[in-house]
């Protein structure tokens, strides 16, 4: 597989760059490279591991004579599909963080997860607009849009982004923001890929020292009850308070916390970013819907937002589906309790609604290539038993897909998506007028296609 590299070249680009330089074959490109998703395993000609914005230029220039198609990838999250052939830029040496506490911005590396963004932000009683894990990479996140667990409240987190130090496709190293490079600012705001390599995040951080929020757990007959429950109390929650109800089939194994293991549960998440007793009240009829399993729902530091949703720290293998809703009722609840509640035989380890609108609905003054939203909700489906993924998955996705298919979304932010090679996914990703003007500034930033990027 793969193609001839000029050996001479490949030494030259070792002698110019800080970093490391792996060829197909060498030990450590594996782990370099690896996904969060184990079931996927990626096999590049190239990988180059930076460390500065010079080793991304030299990166790009080698790359360019070779005519290899480049990609990048820090923590490996959001993998969907392998990458055969050409160059990947690995970023995750690129982890500087720095606060301005008095302006509230928070200068961060390429590839930096967002737990070490949050403890520092804590610091000065400020936050950022995080995902619902804070073993994810925060750069990569955020240009897809980023939808974590206030977003009612305060957003998509790209909604806060300030500026991006990039390299582009010419080996250039520019600023882009609202006033240097603005067409290249909005384009990365939501845009995802195919513009340049991003080297360095500026985000504005909000004023937030605690929260009242949390997960509580609901098992056997208390399922359905709290279900109907959430959907009909999350319609009507303000806009500064954000849920999301997972239903989670977890196997008997090592791993996940004995409360949970071998058990069919449904966990409703809850995140305000206000006085603690207005939370309480606010989340009371959920903790009155059916009798609690768990609860651990209560004011937290912000340093405990993971908790939130406890996604895993580890990777593992997984199969994903998602989708975005316009709307979601009882109807919609008797699909997903019959097609991946208790006894339905479903293939899934979660399946995840994400109430949105509120903040997320409403676009910055400046403009962001943002996809999703007019979107109500998230659809998140996710099998982690690989014997399931080649057809039981697919198959009990396009069910559930089928049933709701006049509620989804004419537009899934790419962040949703999954495999991006897959053209009419792809497509889907922002609404027709955001896609030409992303298609025209690719066009200007890379002419050549450099980056690799969406269906070929």
């Amino acid at each position: 597989m793969g193609i001839e590299l000029d050996t001479f070249a490949v030494a030259r680009l070792r002698d110019a760059i800080a970093g490391t330089v792996y060829v197909r074959g060498d030990e450590g490109l594996a782990a370099e490279v690896a996904c969060f998703n184990t079931a996927i395993r990626h096999d590049p000609d190239i990988v180059v591991a930076v460390t500065d914005d010079e080793d991304v230029v030299e990166a790009i220039a080698f790359a360019r004579d070779a005519g290899l198609p480049v990609r990048v990838q820090a923590t490996g999250h959001g993998a969907e599909a392998p990458i055969v052939g050409g160059m990947i830029i690995s970023t995750r040496g690129l982890d500087s963080l720095s606060i301005d506490a008095d302006a509230r911005l928070a200068r961060i590396g390429a590839g930096l997860r967002w737990a070490p963004v949050i403890v520092a932000a804590a610091e000065h009683g400020l936050a950022p607009v995080t995902g619902s894990s804070t073993s994810v990479g925060a750069v990569g996140y955020s240009l897809g849009g980023g939808l974590g667990p206030m977003a009612r409240t305060y957003g998509f987190t790209a909604d806060w982004v300030r500026g991006f130090r990039v390299v582009t496709a010419d080996g250039r190293i520019l600023t882009a923001d609202r006033n240097t490079n603005s067409d290249l600012f909005w384009a990365l705001r939501g845009g995802k890929g195919g513009l340049c390599v991003v080297t360095e995040m500026t985000l504005e951080l909000v004023p937030l020292r605690a929260l009242y929020g949390g997960s509580v757990f609901f098992e056997g007959g208390a399922i359905e009850p709290a279900l109907r429950a959430w959907i009909d109390w999350s319609a009507e929650l303000p806009d500064e308070a954000t849920t999301s109800v997972a239903l989670l089939t977890v196997p008997d194994i090592e791993g996940p916390p004995p409360p949970l293991r071998g058990r069919t549960v449904l966990s409703v998440r809850f995140a305000y970013p206000g006085d603690g007793a207005d939370g309480e009240r606010l989340f009371a009829p959920i903790r009155a819907a059916a009798p609690v399993y768990l609860d651990f729902v209560a004011e937290m530091p912000t340093t405990a937002v993971a908790s939130i949703h406890n996604d895993p720290e580890q990777g593992a293998p997984t199969w994903i589906r998602g989708y975005m809703l316009d709307t979601f009722d009882q109807d919609a609840g008797d699909v997903i309790l019959e097609l991946a509640g208790p006894g339905s035989g479903s293939p899934f380890l979660s399946v995840e609604l994400r109430q949105i609108g509120g903040a997320t609905a409403r676009d910055t003054d400046d403009g962001t290539s943002i996809g999703g939203r007019d979107a109500g909700y998230t659809l998140a489906l996710l099998a982690a038993d690989p014997s399931t993924f080649a057809e039981a998955a697919p198959a009990r996705a396009k069910a559930i897909s089928d049933a709701l298919a006049d509620r989804i979304s004419a537009v899934t932010n790419v962040n949703f998506i999954g495999d991006l090679s897959d053209r009419a996914a792809f497509e889907t990703g922002w609404p027709a007028p955001v896609q030409e003007r992303l298609t025209a500034a690719r066009l200007q930033w890379d002419p050549d296609k450099v980056f690799a990027f969406g269906p070929a």
